[in-house]
């Protein structure tokens, strides 16, 4: 696993958590659950891109991602080729490896899409925290069962069409991804690509490449490697919406 480089946190350089995107774990903390959470002493960690957490079978950390975005893969059939994977992307204010908080031994791998801050905490102080702060564990759960409604809006509705579904994984990202570019008034996703969008909605990439060109026909967006440039998130959620 590629290293490391730990960053000490001050109380100043973690304040605006509320800025995370909405219904996220660390936008839906009260500014003194945050600070509890500061006392806890955090401690920022620096992903390089393609970097692993470490969240695997003996990890002993969950982690909340500050800046960036992941990848998730699970196996639920095994590994092995062509056996089927449920990928994910969690952006800045999640938490993830919540698993660990029930199976300390449970495993996700999470793969770096950008250059990442995530900040570890151990599953075990972090269960003493939320039975001792119900507010905290509220808000953890609340930010968990939005990210499956979510989810289940994003990645399941398989029957609409590619076109559709390929703007509102996008516009998704461009919420809580992207980062406006003041020049241009563009959004911009940075980390996946083509073929991550075509893993997490479980099509041919050749569907999200026709997707995209149809997108990039009506000048919504642009694709480049590993980037996405929406000019016009509200058209964008025009073919989000089907209509």
């Amino acid at each position: 696993m590629p290293s490391t480089v730990d960053t000490s946190w001050s109380a100043e350089l973690l304040l605006g958590h509320e800025n995370q995107p909405e219904g996220s774990f660390l936008q839906r903390l009260s500014a003194e659950d945050w600070q509890v959470l500061l006392q806890a002493g955090l401690r920022g960690g620096t992903f390089v891109r393609d970097a692993l957490l470490p969240l695997g079978p003996d990890g002993p950390d969950v982690y909340i991602i500050w800046e960036g975005v992941v990848r998730q893969d699970r196996f639920p059939l095994g590994d092995g080729e062509n056996v089927p994977t449920v990928t994910r992307f969690r952006g800045r204010g999640q938490l993830v490896g919540e698993a660990k908080l029930i199976t300390p031994d449970s495993a996700v791998l999470t793969k770096c899409l950008t250059p990442t801050v995530a900040v570890p905490f151990p599953a075990r102080n972090l269960n003493v925290l939320l039975r001792r702060r119900h507010t905290i564990q509220g808000a953890l759960l609340c930010s968990i069962e939005d990210r499956n409604r979510s989810d289940e809006l994003l990645y399941t509705m398989a029957t609409r069409p590619p076109v559709e579904r390929v703007s509102r994984l996008l516009a998704h990202l461009a919420d809580t991804a992207g980062v406006p570019d003041p020049r241009t008034g563009s959004t911009v996703i940075t980390g996946p690509g083509q073929k991550d969008v075509a893993a997490s909605l479980q099509v041919a990439i050749s569907t999200v490449e026709n997707a995209i060109r149809t997108l990039r026909y009506h000048g919504v967006i642009e694709a480049r490697y590993r980037q996405f440039v929406v000019h016009d998130v509200d058209a964008l959620r025009h073919f989000a919406a089907g209509i």
